[in-house]
């Protein structure tokens, strides 16, 4: 090669590596997350996600933007899951309860065994114990998780009081539409299981297709079901514990600097779900009875009635409704709890 050509193509390398050094790095676009929820227009859960919203808005000048969709106006947890697939790609995120997050991974099952928990602290110790381990299924399907979150501790509202077994196996049981297994396992077990949607439920106890609805007292305040169910089984039957995703396609689309600015904020809104639901419960049910709630304790003869009957339906659920490596850790975990308290 001649010298003349040598220095040309050097000359030419140079400005080309100048101009690279020298180019801006392409900025991301902004991104607008879409996020559907449950939970109801101006609740707690409600302004706990605008509050987020307006942070990431605040702390990354704008590069990142929620618009939240209340109330279910979406459709049902199942539709929203589907709804943020890559072959539909109309949402980026959701809070969900578990029935949505059993459409990704049905690890969070788990926490869905009636009795298998019994206090706020039990409950806390089993969750820091599996949180990894549900994290990473929800993960490794497509989703980042924002932050987990306790709606409080699901009892029964009924239009008829439940004293027994036997009063809960004779009323018409609201479960989740779409929750096929939680379907078969209630019928197996004598109980009557009217799957509905969640936007139905308050209708349905209404026109009388259902005269039992689950729900944490927060939530069956904000939606007036105790006017229609004005029956509370003053007992807990598990947490309701939810989680916030956003699809991995979205997540990438967060510029890296941004991307611990966006947790931050959801995890200052896990605290909120986390902390402040034991006294929203306690809170609603004050209030609900202050207009014409009746709440009901089981006798302790009942009580152990209900707790034998669930430790044998909780042992059916393993492996068939709850995966059996997690119901065995979570098995673990609350065995070990109990021994540092001496149980």
């Amino acid at each position: 090669m001649s010298k003349p050509l040598t220095r040309v193509l050097g000359a030419a390398a140079l400005v080309i590596a100048a101009l690279v050094i020298t180019l801006p790095v392409q900025a991301l676009a902004p991104l607008t997350v879409k996020l559907a929820t449950f939970a109801p227009a101006n609740s707690a859960w409600h302004k706990a996600l605008l509050d987020m919203g307006d942070a990431w808005t605040k702390t990354t000048e704008g590069r990142v933007t929620l618009r939240v969709y209340p109330g279910g106006t979406l459709g049902t947890e199942a539709s929203t899951v589907k709804m943020m697939s890559p072959a539909v790609g109309e949402l980026q995120a959701a809070l969900l309860l578990p029935p949505g997050l059993a459409r990704i991974n049905d690890a969070v099952e788990v926490f869905g065994m009636p009795f298998f928990l019994e206090s706020e602290e039990e409950m806390r110790a089993v969750f820091a114990a599996l949180r990894p381990l549900m994290t990473q299924r929800i993960e490794g399907a497509g989703f980042k998780v924002l932050h987990w979150g306790n709606a409080g501790w699901v009892q029964l509202f009924s239009k008829k009081e439940i004293r027994t077994l036997a009063d809960l196996k004779a009323v018409k049981l609201y479960t989740t539409e779409g929750d096929d297994k939680s379907v078969q396992w209630y019928k197996s077990n004598g109980f009557q299981p009217i799957p509905l949607s969640f936007n139905d439920m308050v209708g349905g106890l209404k026109r009388g297709m259902i005269d039992a609805a689950p729900s944490p007292a927060y939530g069956a305040s904000m939606l007036q079901i105790f006017r229609d169910a004005p029956y509370l089984l003053d007992v807990k039957l598990g947490p309701l514990l939810g989680a916030t995703v956003l699809t991995t396609a979205a997540w990438s689309k967060i510029d890296a600097a941004d991307q611990p600015r966006v947790m931050a904020a959801a995890s200052a809104l896990e605290q909120r779900f986390m902390g402040e639901a034991p006294k929203m419960d306690a809170d609603a049910v004050a209030t609900m009875s202050a207009r014409g709630l009746k709440v009901t304790k089981l006798t302790p003869a009942a009580m152990v009635e209900f707790r034998k009957t669930a430790e044998a339906l909780v042992s059916s659920m393993r492996g068939t409704t709850v995966p059996t490596d997690v119901y065995d850790a979570a098995m673990q975990a609350r065995t070990a709890f109990r021994k540092t308290k001496g149980k």
